[in-house]
């Protein structure tokens, strides 16, 4: 794991101001600015006392998980998820995260319902949708790299609620995901959006990239002592075997039919 970066010092030793809540986040999402040795960033908080209950997620929190969703992000060098930290705050102890403003990009349409039943060049098909008035149409997202990555890193970390509007383009051409709290359950819990390349062979970049997470994720390496500070010892086993079941098969994972497969609502 690399030094403590300048951006994850300011989120966890600046002074943090609430400026707003986030009125659509189901649990308490507060704007904040944080301010340290004369720099200073917009962030989110998410104090814990302000998750509500999730009775298939009794263990730790969902801050916790925030944070190691943000670890094994960096472990893989993509770089997907903001800088996040864990600390206290006003509300007490929380996720941090600094704030990504997607501005206006004309590569933000990364997700479309089109009519018909086959996916245009350049897009994959996920599943028909019901539209109403008892039409459908096929949900698409682009055939993305960008995407593709974040796919693999959802994989692994079992994220269970990859939906459309956790999906950030960055002004700079970068793609980030956010809120990352259903994560790591040991159970199959993956619900997203990023269903196009399922069964389909993993890409070079992405083997490559399993085998160091692989590595990192060996008993007594920096990154899986990092991670047993924040989910159980049996979340840790189960990234481990998920990281090895994704080498073993060389391709993307597909609906296991026991769980939804598409997060509700999608958006």
């Amino acid at each position: 794991m690399s030094a403590v970066s300048p951006i994850e010092e300011l989120l966890t030793r600046g002074e943090l101001t609430v400026r707003g809540r986030i009125a659509e986040a189901s649990n308490a999402v507060l704007l904040c600015t944080v301010v340290h040795d004369g720099r200073s960033a917009d962030c989110v908080y998410k104090p814990v006392k302000g998750e509500r209950p999730l009775w298939d997620f009794p263990d730790g929190n969902l801050a916790r998980r925030e944070r190691a969703a943000y670890l094994v992000s960096e472990a893989t060098g993509w770089g997907l998820v903001p800088a996040t930290v864990l600390r206290d705050g006003p509300y007490g102890e929380g996720m941090v995260q600094y704030w990504i403003d997607p501005g206006e990009t004309p590569e933000a349409e990364l997700l479309a319902l089109v009519e018909g039943e086959e996916a245009a060049e350049g897009w994959k098909p996920v599943a028909l949708a019901e539209v109403g008035e008892g039409r459908t149409a096929l949900l698409v997202h682009a055939d993305d790299p960008r995407l593709r990555r974040l796919a693999v890193l959802d994989a692994v970390i079992n994220n269970g609620d990859r939906k459309g509007g956790h999906l950030l383009p960055a002004p700079d051409g970068r793609l980030y995901g956010i809120d990352h709290g259903v994560t790591f359950h040991a159970d199959d819990k993956l619900r997203t959006l990023l269903w196009g390349w399922a069964g389909e062979p993993l890409t070079d970049e992405a083997r490559t990239v399993l085998l160091s997470l692989e590595s990192q994720l060996a008993a007594g390496e920096p990154l899986a002592t990092r991670l047993a500070e924040l989910i159980t010892d049996a979340e840790l086993d189960a990234v481990r075997a998920r990281v090895a079941a994704l080498l073993r098969t060389g391709t993307h994972p597909q609906p296991s039919g026991q769980w939804p497969a598409i997060p509700w609502p999608p958006v």
